[in-house]
């Protein structure tokens, strides 16, 4: 396994983290992968440990590279500042994609709460948009500004038929980010005609992440989470059978 950290921002501490398997004779449909670029969540205040390294393993058992952007965050940014940091992240994973055994056709992101804005804004920049978008009770509208630094452009606003196939879940009991953020963006997605799937689950409420021990202390916590838990696989199902 191959880890390797690159300084996108050193003013504002913005990362990406690559890990790499090793390629083996043994494995020859495993030696060019396709990759999942991770956005943590925080409100765009923080990056989330919870819904960083874990998830990067979680891919890298599903058979992707796994990459992890820690961006630009905090009340001296502006969106436009972790929005450079997620393009360049997709830049330097298809300038270096030989180097990492990478399909450059085959990038997806991955984003939660925050992240999930931002990869959803990033889906939709023509120069770098990626193949595909997963998105984790991702915060959508302007009404969601209240738990976010500064102030965000619509996502929903952005979607257009260009648009990258895209994979939601959520749950419908959230009371940071309500469903309706969801619910909005697999409705623009429906009028513009892009390919996607949506999962809503009772309860997990906000920030569920992996929802199993490794991420959550409270057993309680687990149990409920216990349904969802499945969605990164399912969506690694997902983007193979639409990114052939």
């Amino acid at each position: 396994m191959k880890i390797e950290k690159i300084i996108i921002n050193e003013e504002k501490n913005a990362t990406l983290t690559a890990y790499i398997p090793d390629i083996s004779d043994e494995m020859p449909n495993m030696k060019v992968r396709p990759a999942m670029l991770v956005i943590p969540g925080g409100g765009y205040h923080m990056c989330s440990d919870r819904e960083a390294e874990p998830v990067a393993v979680e891919y890298l058992s599903q058979g992707f590279n796994a990459f992890v952007l820690r961006y630009s965050v905090g009340k001296d940014c502006r969106f436009e500042d972790p929005l450079g940091d997620a393009k360049r992240a997709l830049e330097i994973i298809r300038e270096k994609s030989g180097e990492w055994h990478t399909d450059p056709e085959r990038i997806a992101v991955c984003g939660f709460s925050a992240g999930g804005h931002l990869a959803a804004i990033v889906s939709n920049e023509a120069s770098v948009r990626p193949s595909a978008c997963i998105l984790l009770y991702p915060c959508i509208s302007k009404k969601a500004e209240d738990v976010l630094v500064f102030p965000i452009p619509p996502a929903d606003k952005a979607v257009s038929e260009d648009t990258p196939p895209t994979f939601i879940c959520a749950a419908a009991d959230d009371s940071i980010v309500p469903i309706s953020n969801s619910l909005g963006y697999a409705s623009a997605l429906a009028q513009n005609g892009v390919d996607f799937e949506l999962h809503i689950f009772s309860r997990g409420g906000h920030g569920f992440s992996l929802g199993n021990e490794i991420v959550f202390e409270s057993r309680d916590m687990v149990e409920v989470c216990a349904p969802l838990t499945g969605w990164a696989k399912r969506s690694a199902e997902w983007f193979r059978k639409i990114i052939l």
